[in-house]
Order: structure tokens, then C-alpha cells, then sequence
């Protein structure tokens, strides 16, 4: 066995022994430890901010994305919606030791289903360093010890959140590896993570394509997926354009580097006259325009979609626009170029809606809403630690609640069986 191969098995086996004591930390123990991390967060917000800087000037070296830079960097907003997350996921309810079902047998038998921890998470990401603190407490709050693999791109800001969080939750009696962080930079070591499957339960990667496949095809254990956002926004015949303005703009230029951002617009044909007005805000703020025949008609500063336009997923200041025939055809197109994250569909029509909703395979649809409301902390998880397109175990923003299992305990008087 390699240093590395026994570092990185000695992080499991240390979170196995973590999983077991947190199975008997109560409540109040558990939002000790999150309160200790929002202080913390807050002594050194300054300090995280100035070490943040060291991993974007890394960035501009090595010159990645807009998108990735974007991800990456910490401002005091930034900062404080960390803190606010955790107030939130301070107040969630325990998701752990509930009755989610009970019922009697005839023959006496008394049958409850009770939420229980996962146990270890492995959580593998790139860029966003608040995942540091969002997956940490998420996991915790549902009793789950946490293995983190950050990626180089967020090395410093991520160590120095890393400790922090040790720091919080040991003082707050938590188990000493409650959270632990990789410490080595290379992407060798997650290989080894994906062989650990004697001690972690579940992966859940945060990454790009080429990371989520890569894990999706070497793991030894079970992945909860963040794949693609290639999000749509389709408005119908029956939109009030207004709103289906001020949806798309912010769909798209919120924070188009997010993996909740619309990526391509579809527009009802016989709607296809207002397509200029309901893209002129996105114009208006340099947004790239890559349209269909009809759309390229339109303006000459617009760009040819080709195939491959339809199943990018930008992450940047660009969008892809096509006139459509009516829902069935929106239904169509997003059903072949989806990536199952998130669409919207700007219509008043109820009848339209039901049935872009009964026959779109994504996890989330949203009705006359941007789509960066695609996030765990909209939808009152507290936060998230990614949105899952799988079907299992869970689907959509994966919060604390989602990081149980369960068991089913069995009372009775002495029983057998005939």
C-alpha cells in the first residue's frame, strides 16, 4: 500500500468510527456545532475573503472560465449567505429518529419506520468553496460523518474552511473526524476515495461532466449524480409576456454560471413575432444570441445554432433560442437535449402545463419562475449539497432531509412464526 493509499484508507476508517458516535449525539449537540460555525465564519470573514484571493489569482493562471471564477470567489454577500444557510439549517427539524410510518399486524406484530443516518458521505467537488460549509452541515445534521475532496482550483479557501469546521464541531462535542478534508491536491487521490467502499456509503460529486463520469465509471460505490443543468425555458402561446420577460433575463443572467441557469430558450410559433421583445434584455446586456433560421433573421449580431448548441451547457453569458410548434414541440426538443435538471414553462394555461409537466422527464418544473430557482435553499432545505437527476435515492436538491436511510423496528410479546 502506497503513503497515499494508506492516508486516504485511514480517512475512512476514521469516518466509520465518527458515523457510529454520531449516531448517539443529540439535537441540541448538533446545532451547538452549528452555531459554533457561524460564529467562526463570522471572526474570520476578512481573513476567508483575503485567502480566497490567493485561489483566483491560481484561477486567472490558469486560466479558467468566467463561469469557474465566478464559482470560486468569496465576497462578503457571498460569506454572509453562507452564515444565513446555516441559521437555516440550524432551524431545520432533527431529519433523524422520525416515524415515517407505523402500523399493526394481525398477529400483533407493531411496525414503525424510522429515519436513520446514511453514515459516511463522500463529497467530491470542484470550484464553489461554500460546499465546503453547506455539505458539512447538511451531512451532520443528519448524523452522516463527512469525507470532503476539494478540488485544486479552491485549495486554500477550502482548508481554511475545513479547519474551521473541525474547530466547531469538536468544541461542540461532536466525534474528532466528524468532517474530514483530503489533503492531498492530486486528482490520483480520488481514485482511492471511489475504492473505499467498506467504509463510505454514498459519493456525491459537484463537478463538471468529465469528473461526474469519471466517478460514475470507477466507483466501487453507490453515486448520487449532479449531472449537466442544460435547463430549458419555454414560453407558450398563452405566456403573459411580461412575465415571460423578466423570467427569461433572469433565468439566464442572474448568475449564468450556476448550473440552474437557462441554457436555451424555446418560443411557441405562433407566438414567433414577440420573440424579438422577449430576448431584448438578454440583448440589451450582451448576452450571446445563437438562434435557428428564424431567430438569425432577426439581427445580424446573432449567431447560427448548430446541433451541439442544443446540448451545451454554457455556464456563461450565451444562449441558444429556437421557435418551436406549440408544447408538444417544446416537449419534444427538451426531452431529447435535456439533462433532467430543471425547466420552466411561462404559460396561463393550465391545461398546457399539465401536460408539458406529465410528459417532461426532469427533475424539476417550474410554471411562470425562473429556473435558478432550482436550488436547496429556495425550496427551504436550509441549503443543499447538489441537485440530483437521478431518481435514487433522491431527486432534485439533495438536503439533510435526504441524507437518511431508514429502519424498520418490530415490537411484540413474544411472537413466532408458524
Amino acid at each position: 500500500m502506497t503513503d497515499q493509499e494508506k492516508i486516504i484508507n485511514n480517512l475512512g476508517i476514521a469516518a466509520k468510527k465518527a458515523a457510529n458516535e454520531l449516531s448517539l449525539i443529540s439535537e441540541d449537540e448538533k446545532n451547538k456545532a452549528l452555531n459554533n460555525l457561524k460564529k467562526k465564519i463570522k471572526l474570520i470573514s476578512s481573513e476567508l475573503i483575503e485567502i480566497n484571493k490567493k485561489d483566483i489569482e491560481n484561477a486567472y493562471t490558469l486560466k479558467l472560465s468566467s463561469s469557474m471564477i465566478d464559482r470560486l470567489t468569496l465576497t462578503k454577500d457571498r460569506v454572509s449567505n453562507m452564515i444565513s444557510s446555516l441559521d437555516e439549517i440550524i432551524n431545520l427539524n432533527d431529519p433523524v429518529g422520525n416515524v415515517l410510518s407505523e402500523w399493526d399486524r394481525p398477529n400483533g406484530l407493531h411496525i414503525k419506520k424510522i429515519s436513520t443516518p446514511i453514515g459516511v458521505i463522500g463529497i467530491i467537488f470542484e470550484s464553489r468553496p461554500n460546499v465546503t460549509v453547506d455539505a458539512s452541515a447538511i451531512a451532520m445534521k443528519a448524523g452522516n460523518a463527512v469525507i470532503l475532496r476539494g478540488g485544486k482550483d479552491s485549495f486554500f479557501t477550502s482548508q481554511k474552511l475545513s479547519a474551521a469546521i473541525r474547530e466547531s464541531f469538536n468544541s461542540a462535542g461532536l466525534p474528532e473526524n466528524t468532517v474530514q478534508m483530503v489533503p492531498i491536491p492530486d486528482r490520483s487521490a480520488v481514485d482511492e476515495i471511489l475504492k473505499l467502499d467498506s467504509y463510505i456509503d454514498v459519493i456525491i460529486p459537484r463537478g463538471g461532466k468529465s469528473l461526474i463520469e469519471k466517478i460514475k465509471e470507477k466507483s466501487s460505490i453507490p453515486v448520487i449524480k449532479h449531472l449537466e443543468g442544460i435547463c430549458h425555458v419555454y414560453v407558450d402561446k398563452d405566456a403573459n409576456l411580461n412575465v415571460a420577460k423578466d423570467v427569461v433575463f433572469n433565468s439566464k443572467m442572474r448568475r449564468p454560471g450556476i448550473c440552474g441557469a437557462a441554457e436555451t430558450l424555446l418560443i411557441d410559433s405562433k407566438i414567433s413575432n414577440q420573440t424579438m421583445p422577449i430576448i431584448e434584455k438578454l440583448v440589451n446586456s450582451k448576452c450571446e444570441i445563437r438562434g435557428d433560421d428564424f431567430v438569425l433573421s432577426l439581427n445580424n449580431n446573432f449567431k447560427q445554432a448548430t446541433e451541439k448548441d442544443w446540448e451545451t451547457e454554457y455556464l456563461d453569458s450565451v444562449i441558444s433560442v429556437k421557435i418551436v410548434d406549440g408544447v408538444e414541440g417544446a416537449i419534444k426538443h427538451i426531452n431529447r437535449f435535456s439533462s433532467g435538471h430543471t425547466e420552466s414553462i411561462i404559460t396561463e394555461n393550465a391545461e398546457t402545463f399539465k401536460k408539458f409537466y406529465n410528459q417532461i422527464n426532469s427533475a424539476i418544473i417550474l410554471q411562470n419562475a425562473s429556473t435558478q430557482f432550482a436550488d436547496g435553499g429556495e425550496f427551504g432545505f436550509g441549503a443543499e449539497i447538489g441537485i440530483s437527476t437521478d431518481k435514487l435515492h433522491v431527486r432534485g436538491p439533495v438536503g439533510a432531509e435526504h441524507l437518511t436511510s431508514f429502519k424498520y423496528v418490530v415490537h411484540g410479546n413474544g411472537q413466532v412464526r408458524p
